[in-house]
C-alpha cells in the first residue's frame, strides 16, 4: 500500500511541476485569461498590478509545490498552497459559463471539471499526509 501511495504523489505532485513550470516560464495567454479574475480580486485583496508577474508567480507556487508533494517533502503544506493556487486558476483559466459557443463551453467545462477532481485529489493528499 505504501508503494501505492507514493506513486499517487509522485502522480499528482509532477502534474503540477510540469504544468507551473511551463506558466512560469511562458505564461503567454494565461496572463490575458488571467485579467479579469485578477482584477475582480484586487477589490478585496492587495495584489500586484504586474498581471504577468502574478501568473509566474502562480506558476513557480505550482511548480514548486508539485515537486515537494512528489517527493513526499512537507506534503500537507503543499496540498494546501497547490489548492490555493488551482482555485483562481480554474476560475480564471476555465470559465465555461461566459461562453454562448458551444464546442468551446463543452471543452472549458470538461477543464473545470478536471480542475475540480485535481482539487480532490489535493484534498486526499492532504488527509492522507495526516496519516503520517
Amino acid at each position: 500500500m505504501n508503494a501505492l501511495r507514493t506513486a499517487a504523489r509522485i502522480l499528482t505532485g509532477s502534474t503540477y511541476a510540469v504544468l507551473g513550470w511551463e506558466a512560469a516560464r511562458e505564461p503567454g495567454a494565461r496572463v490575458e485569461l488571467a485579467a479579469s479574475t485578477l482584477a475582480t480580486i484586487r477589490k478585496v485583496a492587495p495584489i500586484p498590478s504586474n498581471d504577468t508577474l502574478i501568473v509566474r508567480a502562480n506558476g513557480t507556487a505550482q511548480a514548486v509545490g508539485g515537486m515537494l508533494l512528489a517527493l513526499g517533502i512537507m506534503p500537507r503544506l503543499s496540498a494546501v498552497a497547490l489548492f490555493a493556487s488551482l482555485v483562481p486558476t480554474t476560475f480564471a483559466g476555465h470559465s465555461y459559463w461566459t461562453t454562448d459557443e458551444p464546442a468551446i463551453r463543452k471543452q472549458q467545462r470538461i477543464q473545470f471539471q478536471k480542475n475540480a477532481a485535481m482539487l480532490g485529489g489535493l484534498v486526499f493528499a492532504y488527509l492522507d499526509a495526516a496519516r503520517d
